[in-house]
């Protein structure tokens, strides 16, 4: 029998999920055409206690031959502004909003094509999973598809970026940009400055993710 693609990926959810039972089942996940083309799902990576979810948009190329979240050049590039931030990579559970690489052929290159609302909304089931058994504290959206999927379709990263809302999702969401797009700076200069503003907006979440007593100073929205 040919395999079919399902409306989304709500009946492949486990009645009891766990992160791991959630892993298993989502290798198996037919909700959208993505699993065609894509070699692998690449589920959310971290532990059930993590206080913060960093949410990006879907797996890169990396992501996609490793089976792995963020393990590729922005994945590095986040472990480093986490650091300078001060947050413990320990703390941080991060998954994509699409759990398949989506991709268009450029020679020998597999390049980057933004996913659309019908693949988003395929593959939500298994982002509402993971919230609800990781259940965090904080909830960092990693450029505009993540935070327009979670925030609306007005949501203006460029001019929201940093600001800490409240939310259903998590006791705070924020949102910023991606660190494949500092990456993509066009010059050193510009990939600094954009690494420190960064580095700035993961400070200002930092003391909820340390679970910091002295947090007086954020102001929620």
């Amino acid at each position: 029998m040919a395999t079919r693609s399902l409306p989304t990926a709500a009946p492949l959810v486990p009645e009891r999920p766990t992160l791991e039972r959630l892993h298993t089942a989502a290798a198996r996940c037919t909700a959208c055409d993505l699993y065609k083309t894509g070699t692998q799902t690449v589920f959310g990576e971290g532990e059930r206690t993590a206080r913060a979810i960093f949410l990006g948009e879907q797996p890169g190329d990396s992501e996609d031959k490793a089976g792995r979240p963020f393990v590729g050049p922005a994945g590095k590039l986040l472990d480093r502004a986490l650091e300078e931030a001060g947050i413990d990579r320990k703390l941080v559970y991060v998954t994509n909003v699409v759990k398949h690489f989506k991709w268009t052929p450029r020679g020998k290159r597999r390049l980057h094509e933004k996913p659309n609302a019908r693949e988003i909304a395929a593959c939500r089931p298994w982002l509402e999973a993971e919230l609800a058994v990781v259940k965090p504290r904080v909830l960092v959206c990693l450029g505009a598809t993540a935070a327009q999927a979670l925030l609306g379709k007005s949501f203006r990263v460029t001019q929201m970026r940093g600001q800490i809302f409240k939310s259903e999702l998590a006791e705070a969401i924020m949102a910023t940009v991606h660190p494949s797009s500092i990456l993509r700076a066009p010059d050193d200069e510009s990939r600094h400055r954009e690494m420190e503003m960064f580095v700035r907006d993961l400070t200002n979440i930092a003391p909820l993710v340390r679970g910091s007593e002295r947090e007086e100073g954020l102001e929620l929205h």
